[in-house]
């Protein structure tokens, strides 16, 4: 990877977790930055299968009728055009580094388990590496699905595009306790436990998965705190009749332009990772559209810059939109990086 010139803050993050406690974590700038990478791609080694101890894989569902928060009937949603889905599944992987009883951070991976197998790839290797610069902490990976179809006025719509917290307490207040109550995991890991430090949690989507990440972080950094956005839709994409609109008018469009949110508002405790491909969307949208797309991604990476994020950007050039062969060259790098400074 070749950085580009960019200007890197380093800061030292001490957050209150409790009335009585603290967690102090300092990464370092290592990492930081802009890089470029293509147009020739291979997979990371270490994001291959080496024989290592495998973890273990779970899967169950979850009604959408039975959310408080996503139930499948909101007024936004047209189920007779887009179709919502009665259920989603949700994948949860334990690596074999996890002891149990210890409170495990966890990432939470948007879209279901699409990127799983090179993740759980990465932590049967790196969980155990003896290069303590190229080391992933035992984190749970849990898997969520949509809630069906894409776009204004669809499920996934709603809760990948709209700014605001929902999806954050959707995972926070209905999923988490889904996965410690599994019957299956608990039978595996009788003291299994997810840690409660927002550092130990992390977030990762790409495309509106990925607005979606940002957008946890953003709204609940009492709770997320590390994200991954690949390929990033940081376009308008909010439905036109939602509520937020009266707040966020321009939905994700607002991080970077319009409102400027992330370059008029509190620096807030987050470490973030951010990607657009040279081709981002070009396939399926309007020059115009297109245009915007890759724009919205890049105007994204130089807020975050100039307000002084931990921040890392990664431009892949001759990808499309959500390109495997991105994933599969920077993923366990992007990982590594993420977690760099966890002490949980």
């Amino acid at each position: 990877m070749k950085p580009l010139l960019l200007t890197v803050i380093s800061f030292v993050c001490l957050t209150p977790l409790h009335a009585a406690e603290t967690y102090t974590e300092n990464p370092g700038k290592e990492g930081d930055g802009a890089f470029n990478i293509g147009p020739e791609y291979q997979i990371d080694p270490d994001l291959t299968d080496k024989g290592n101890a495998k973890g273990k894989t779970f899967t169950f569902s979850m009604k959408l009728a039975d959310s408080k928060v996503f139930d499948g009937k909101d007024k936004t949603l047209e189920p007779d055009k887009k179709k919502v889905n009665t259920e989603r599944k949700v994948t949860v992987y334990v690596p074999a580094a996890y002891q149990d009883g210890a409170k495990a951070p966890l990432l939470v991976i948007h879209d279901g388990p699409g990127q799983l197998k090179l993740i759980s790839n990465a932590l049967d290797n790196l969980t155990i590496s003896k290069d303590a610069k190229r080391k992933l902490p035992a984190f749970v990976c849990i898997a969520v699905q949509n809630g069906g179809n894409d776009g204004k006025n669809s499920e996934r719509g709603l809760e990948y595009d709209t700014m605001s917290d929902r999806l954050a307490r959707f995972i926070h207040d209905e999923v988490l306790p889904a996965v410690l109550a599994n019957a299956e995991i608990r039978a595996a890991y009788p003291k299994f436990a997810l840690t409660e430090n927002p550092w130990g949690r992390a977030v990762m989507g790409c495309s509106s998965g990925g607005a979606a990440a940002l957008t946890m972080g953003w709204f609940r950094p009492d709770w997320f705190r590390r994200i991954i956005a690949y390929s990033g839709t940081f376009v308008d994409q909010q439905d036109d009749d939602a509520p937020e609109e009266s707040k966020f008018p321009l939905g994700a469009w607002e991080y970077h332009s319009g409102m400027k949110l992330i370059e008029t508002s509190e620096l807030k405790p987050l470490r973030i990772f951010t990607h657009v491909s040279e081709n981002d969307n070009r396939a399926n949208d309007p020059e115009e559209t297109y245009h915007n797309w890759v724009m919205a991604g890049m105007r994204t990476n130089i807020a975050l810059d100039q307000k002084g994020y931990h921040h890392r950007y990664v431009f892949s050039k001759a990808t499309g939109h959500c390109d495997k062969r991105v994933f599969e060259q920077s993923l366990a790098d992007t990982l590594e990086w993420l977690w760099r400074g966890w002490e949980g």
